[in-house]
């Protein structure tokens, strides 16, 4: 019987929790909802611009801090901080910003930190997953390949040819990382971060012309990724507490 009712007390915690965590994102999708309201193409850069594209970054970095604490600030909250300055960098200048791509780096680069500490570390990774490794590396590769002459015909292509590749191999380092955490959430959060940078460079290289749906799908896929990374991390501290209360038990 105890058991019994440890178990609902759990089930009702993780309910409990889960309504919680959903009312903590409420900002994040009204902010987001009014970014997708508000923008039109021909909207010229100001200062308002730029703090309601990044204001959904900036509200998940406060939901995870409220849950995780000030040492996210180091982790997830940090990366979601950096993606909002790069949002406010590439509308200031350009989406060919070497300034933006680096702070989206940076983040990358917090995220992959993140990952690999031990509050994702309960689950091991098994030896079909560490398969996928070179996969995420080789997808990089010959994503950059196919890009580069592309690459060559951009105004500044002597900085952006080496800072691309850069760029390309430190986010298939988080997707890496990523698939070894095994959590649902955060593997998506990469995965759909990866395909909104390739879709946002396949325009922004004049690999294809722009639609009136092109910056829709970037931002869609972007605020997603970001949510999914944000609640992985969540849960990353969930499953984390849970597992060393059962240890202790």
């Amino acid at each position: 019987m105890d058991i019994l009712d440890t178990h609902a007390y759990d089930r009702r915690q993780r309910r409990n929790m889960s309504c919680a965590l959903l009312f903590s994102l409420l900002p994040f999708f009204l902010s987001s909802g009014l970014y997708f309201y508000l923008w039109t193409a021909d909207a010229p850069s100001s200062i308002t611009a730029s703090a309601v594209k990044s204001a959904p970054a900036v509200l998940l970095a406060a939901a995870v801090l409220s849950w995780n604490g000030a040492q996210s600030v180091l982790g997830v909250a940090g990366g979601l901080l950096l993606s909002a300055v790069g949002d406010c960098l590439t509308l200031t200048f350009d989406l060919l910003s070497v300034s933006g791509m680096g702070a989206f780096a940076a983040a990358h680069v917090l995220y992959s930190l993140s990952f690999l500490s031990s509050r994702y570390a309960t689950h091991s990774s098994s030896s079909w997953t560490r398969l996928l490794y070179p996969v995420a590396f080789l997808a990089g590769g010959a994503f950059y390949i196919f890009l580069f002459p592309f690459l060559k015909k951009a105004p500044n292509a002597d900085l952006l040819t080496p800072a691309v590749a850069i760029y390309i191999f430190l986010i298939a380092v988080m997707c890496a990382i990523a698939i070894s955490t095994r959590y649902t959430a955060t593997l998506l959060g990469a995965l759909t971060f990866a395909v909104s940078d390739v879709i946002l460079a396949l325009h922004v290289f004049k690999v294809m012309p722009e639609t009136d749906h092109s910056n829709s799908a970037i931002m869609a896929t972007y605020y997603l990724a970001q949510l999914l990374i944000a609640v992985g991390d969540v849960k990353a501290t969930e499953n984390k507490d849970d597992f060393g209360k059962w240890k202790r038990s």
